[in-house]
């Protein structure tokens, strides 16, 4: 098996053809809401979606920045380079990043956003609440599912090139026919980057390339096949930090020789064979994700995690699985992971999940249950209840209920450096959750939605002191608690106007009951766009406030402060010159607002870039 996942990692690597994931008509499917994808108005969890048109009228040139906006998500960076995405209050670890399906992390780590590119992207799905179900570890507070752009009918090529504050240029080739489709798709990203130590030091730039070639193809009418291969290079600048410091002047140090290379392949191949008229399908898939990270040139790190699934899908009501009104979903997966730094760190589990979706007029259940055999660890089983119910005219009330865990990581377990000593003892983190919301009609063609969550954390894992310099891990006694109100809206003032807004009120603490740090108890998001001269410009607004964000001072008695509110404005515009050419600008942090999401690193300032995009 092992060497099958090696042999499809490595066609990465290789020029000449090769075989992601079946095209959809994406419509209202939701491809990460469950064990197979799900309607979006059936879903009873709380989902929100980022849409490939939403980044390109808005310029948003990071996933980081799609994300910064979205109710219930809160981001937070020393610097662009090491930015850490908390959903619902959970720790970043406890937020699971895909792309295309695949898991963006190797090894248990959590995926470090820095300068992912939206350049590719088709859509990036956020499902709030425990997913461990249908994703095992690390969905505990949360899914993040990065699609990227896949071949539509005929040719497709696209070209685009920006400048300014980040240069940036794409392109996408992209072909698909009556039986299959093929895309290959080329970005880069030079983002100069800023002084992250804010002592007027050089800039800390980001530099990022990835191609992703993907396709599918009917072999016969039942049977098809489909792969995606991905590629990253990276390579991003950071500060030194001083552990002698006294004040927030001192702590980041502006250190021009600091840098960190990654570079980050994924690779997945899958089979689909429909029998009974497509009313049972079968799915087999191979995924593998390999990462080497290594700073200031150091020996690299190795990551690796590789899974193997196997899916049977069946439509209890006689009809095809795709349109069945009552569906039975059964998993089993294989995965092991591993790094390169501790033989010790290899390990492996076998999972079996069942899910069951049901429509019964108005109402939408999802139910599902799953078992991870692990082979280090203790053992989990989780579970998970939706529903939704559609009361017409715009009316939609959901709510789900269920479990999530998170494995402890290599270096709680096995750590024997900087004064830390693991613990092989530790238990997985458990996470109990409930959220029920109600969307609403605004005006003929608006929706509001609110949704109140309640999560309670167990067993979490906390570094405690051992002695003078020394450190371990331990679950602590305890819940952990959270719960909030997510907000999100949007409507169309006219035809040419249309308005955003998402809001989230945070309280997430301690077992003791002291307040947990980077988790903001306020971020509010407004936005507009307004189209003119006939549809071919248009104008996009977005503010953020964020306000109540706790973080440790390290330095004098390592106090937890509050981190000063702050408000940023970004602008976007674009005007087609022609039918294939469009002219693109955007201004970030507009007034030039003082950002600080983590005590110490200064947060960017105003910036700006202009480009072309062509179309042909």
């Amino acid at each position: 098996m092992r060497l099958l996942l090696s042999a499809v990692s490595t066609l990465a690597l290789l020029p000449g053809p090769v075989i992601a994931q079946p095209y959809y008509n994406l419509g209202t499917l939701i491809l990460g809401g469950g064990l197979t994808p799900v309607e979006e108005d059936n879903l009873g969890r709380a989902v929100t979606v980022v849409t490939g048109e939403d980044i390109e009228a808005r310029g948003l040139v990071t996933v980081q920045e799609a994300l910064r906006a979205l109710p219930g998500v809160s981001v937070n960076g020393s610097g662009d380079s090491f930015t850490q995405v908390r959903i619902r209050g959970g720790e970043a670890n406890h937020t699971l990043i895909l792309i295309d399906g695949i898991e963006a992390a190797g090894g248990d780590g959590e995926y470090i956003l820095s300068g992912l590119e939206t350049a590719m992207i088709e859509r990036i799905e956020v499902l709030r609440g425990p997913q461990s179900v249908v994703y095992g570890s690390n969905a505990s507070a949360g899914v993040i599912n990065i699609v990227t752009r896949r071949a539509t009918p005929g040719l497709t090529r696209d070209v685009a090139v920006e400048t300014g504050a980040a240069h940036r240029a794409s392109g996408f080739l992209g072909w698909r026919g009556e039986r299959g489709g093929v895309s290959l798709a080329l970005s880069h990203l030079d983002d100069l980057g800023y002084d992250n130590s804010g002592s007027g030091g050089e800039r800390d730039g980001i530099r990022r390339t990835t191609a992703i070639l993907s396709g599918d193809y009917a072999l016969t009418e039942d049977l098809t096949v489909d792969f995606t291969l991905r590629r990253s290079r990276e390579q991003y600048d950071y500060d030194a930090t001083d552990w002698a410091a006294t004040d927030v002047d001192s702590y980041v140090v502006d250190d021009p020789t600091r840098f960190s290379d990654r570079d980050e392949r994924t690779a997945g191949l899958g089979l689909t064979y429909e029998q009974a008229g497509g009313r049972l399908v079968h799915r087999l898939s191979l995924a593998t994700t390999q990462n080497s990270q290594s700073d200031s040139g150091a020996l690299p790190t190795e990551t690796r995690t590789d899974a193997a699934h196997y899916r049977l899908s069946f439509g209890l009501d006689g009809a095809p699985v795709d349109s069945a009104a009552h569906l039975l979903n059964a998993m089993v997966e294989w995965e092991s992971d591993s790094s390169s730094s501790n033989p010790l760190y290899d390990r492996a589990s076998t999972s079996f999940a069942l899910e069951y979706r049901g429509e019964f007029g108005g109402l939408s259940v999802q139910a599902g249950a799953r078992h991870d055999d692990n082979d280090v660890f203790a053992d989990a089983t989780t579970w998970t209840l939706a529903a939704s119910y559609d009361f017409g005219g715009g009316w939609r009330l959901h709510g789900s209920a269920g479990t999530g865990v998170v494995n402890p990581s290599y270096f709680e377990l096995y750590a024997n450096a900087f004064g830390y000593v693991g613990n092989p003892n530790l238990m997985p983190e458990r996470n109990r959750s409930v959220d029920l919301g109600l969307e609403m009609p605004i005006g003929a063609t608006g929706s509001l939605d609110v949704t109140l969550f309640r999560e309670v954390l167990t067993d979490e894992i906390t570094a405690v002191s051992t002695g003078p310099g020394s450190w371990s891990y331990i679950n602590q006694a305890g819940d952990s608690l959270r719960h909030g109100v997510e907000v999100s809206g949007r409507t169309q003032v006219s035809d040419s106007l249309a308005l955003r807004m998402a809001y989230t009120w945070l309280q997430a603490e301690n077992p003791d009951g002291s307040i947990e740090i980077r988790r903001p108890r306020h971020e509010l998001a407004l936005g507009a766009t307004w189209d003119f001269a006939q549809g071919r410009g248009s104008l996009s607004a977005d503010l953020r406030h964020v306000r109540g964000n706790w973080d440790t001072q390290y330095w004098g008695a390592y106090a937890t402060v509050e981190l000063p509110a702050y408000t940023t404005v970004d602008l976007a515009a674009q005007y087609s010159l022609t039918d294939r050419v469009t002219l693109v600008g955007r201004v970030s942090n507009l007034f030039d607002a003082e950002v600080m999401d983590v005590w110490g690193y200064a947060g960017r300032g105003r910036s700006a870039y202009v480009g072309l995009r062509a179309r042909f």
